[in-house]
């Protein structure tokens, strides 16, 4: 129906002409109440977000001369959020000289990849960045 009838029966039923896809030949309208359609489209919008999880990256440090002690302790974080279904960013951090000896970083990375096997999946492997290292670990679906 052409245009001048549409808004001739929108203002007979007390609605309003709406364009719903103006980019079409012809343009296509709706007979609806607006700002009813509008509320609907925040409920909606409110709704979804209730139920999304967010995902957080966590970030744990060590040095490359970590003690045994404190290298577990950090491992028991890390199997925390993983358990908590978050991403993990291990960086590993070099001072001064100390990044000459970046292998060290990448042993303490890879010896973490090794013992979370069974929960965690290496999204980024060990990476030198500057004066860090990282690698982004993320929890394993369960089948």
């Amino acid at each position: 129906m052409g245009p001048p009838e549409a808004r001739r029966l929108a203002q007979e039923r007390s609605l309003d002409l709406v364009e719903v896809a103006p980019t079409a030949r012809p343009p296509v309208c709706r007979i609806m109440d607006y700002g009813k359609y509008l509320y609907q489209q925040r409920k909606k919008a409110q709704e979804a977000r209730k139920h999304q999880k967010v995902i957080q990256v966590k970030e744990v440090k060590f040095r490359p001369k970590i003690d045994q002690h404190d290298y577990e302790f950090k491992k028991k974080h890390i199997l925390r959020f993983l358990k908590d279904e978050n991403r993990v960013k291990a960086t590993v951090i070099f001072r001064g000289r100390e990044i000459t000896h970046s292998e060290l970083g990448e042993e303490i990375l890879n010896q973490l990849r090794g013992e979370l096997t069974e929960v965690a999946d290496v999204e980024r492997r060990p990476r030198l960045e500057g004066h860090t290292m990282t690698m982004i670990l993320v929890p394993r679906k369960q089948p």
